[in-house]
This record gives C-alpha cells, structure tokens and sequence, in this order.
C-alpha cells in the first residue's frame, strides 16, 4: 500500500478518516436526543425541528457551506466569538471539516436512530417507569439497549457520509493539501490536472475498500448488539 499510495494521497485517505471519525462522535449524542424528542416527545415546534434536521439533505451542499463559512467563519457570529474566547478555528481547518461532514450526515443519522426509537414498545419504557425508574434510567436500561443496531446504522450512515462528503467541506474549508484535503477533493484535484486519472482511481479503489469495511464491521455489530439484546428478553 505504501508504494501503491503517494504521500499526498495517504494524507487525504488519514484526514478523510479523521474527519469521519470525529464527525460520527461527535454528532451521535446529539442525534440520539434530535432522534430521542422527535419519535418520543410532544412540543411546540417539533415539526420545525423535523425541517431543520432535514434541511441540509434538501439544500444543495455549497449553499450549506457557504452557510456554514458566514456563520463559522472568523468574521461569522459564531466562529468568530469561538476564535476569541477559546482560539477555535474552524474554517479552512480540518476541524471545519469535520463540522461540515458532522452537518450534512446529521439527517441520516437521526433518521435511522428515529425509526429504531419508534420500534420500541413505549410499554417497555412505561413498565420501567412504573417501577420507580428514572426517565434518564428508563433510557439507558431499556431504550438504548434495544435500538442498538439502530444506532450502529445511523452511525455507519453518518461515517459514510462524512467520507464522501465533497461541496460543503471544499466551499467551507477549500482544497488544502495537508489540511483540508480529503479523499473527495484529492479526486477532485486529480482530475482537474493531465494524467491524474491513475491517482483518482487508486483512491476511488480505497474509497470502496473503506466503505465495505464500514459496511461488513456494520453488519456484525449490529447482528452481535441484537443477539445479545434477543437472549435480555429471553431472560426477562
């Protein structure tokens, strides 16, 4: 792989990792709570909520990352207060990266964490409840035990598109070698130059590679979180 692969080329497959990664951590406790009040709770402004959520599936991505660069960056309202209060920034970092890609894989993830929260029983939750259970007790002892598998698709979901996530991290952050680079704008800059078709292959082949492993890693996670949640029920 190493002589298959340049340097350059393995800088953008180990960002594109990176800003996976910390896009799916870091989005997950939020998603679980998005996903949480939207299948469970009942509010003014739910249906608004729903929207937002969906929002950046609708809106074509460099809208979303020049919204993001207006906002985020360092003349932007939030970016800029996060610049002078904690040294945060965000654009043209690979941490605006990792916004971005966290932004646009949201939907999906509350998406599929929502359905697996609806496909509990909420007669569960309200037996627990019954027995002197905490709402926070009842979700971590019933709730979230049962939509395992729900919550390893919506996180395969959002890596997954956070690794293919092109318009909005290049318009937020640009193209910066090194930087910025993931494996999606490293084919991007490959094809725009003469014979850089072989280098956006080879990464096209790892994008694959990736996706897969995420995909098969998916697949036994959430066979092994049901089998154990299958023999919880048994037993009770």
């Amino acid at each position: 792989m190493n002589a298959w692969l340049g340097p350059s080329e393995w800088q953008a497959v180990a960002l594109s990792i990176q800003v996976s990664l910390w896009a799916t951590a870091l989005s997950l406790p939020f998603g679980i709570l998005v996903a949480y009040a939207l299948a469970r709770w009942e509010f003014r402004g739910k249906q608004l909520l729903n929207i937002v959520v969906h929002l950046p599936l609708i809106l074509p991505p460099v809208v979303t990352g020049y919204l993001l660069l207006l906002t985020f960056g360092r003349r932007g309202p939030i970016g800029g207060w996060l610049e002078d209060t904690f040294g945060l920034v965000l654009a043209f970092r690979w941490t605006g990266a990792a916004l971005a890609a966290a932004i646009m894989a949201f939907p999906l993830m509350v998406r599929a964490i929502r359905l697996a929260i609806e496909a509990v029983d909420p007669k569960l939750e309200e037996a627990a409840a019954t027995l002197g259970a905490s709402r926070p007790r009842v979700f971590f002892t019933v709730t979230l035990p049962l939509i395992g598998p729900g919550l390893i698709a919506g996180a395969v979901l959002a890596f997954a598109k956070a690794m293919g996530e092109f318009g909005a991290t290049i318009t937020f952050v640009s193209n910066i070698p090194g930087q910025t680079q993931t494996i999606p704008s490293a084919i991007y800059a490959f094809l725009q130059v003469p014979g850089g078709e072989s280098g956006a292959l080879r990464l096209v082949v790892v994008s694959i590679l990736l996706a897969m492993g995420a995909l098969f890693a998916s697949e036994w996670l959430a066979r092994r979180t049901q089998r154990r949640t299958t023999g919880r029920e048994g037993v009770l």
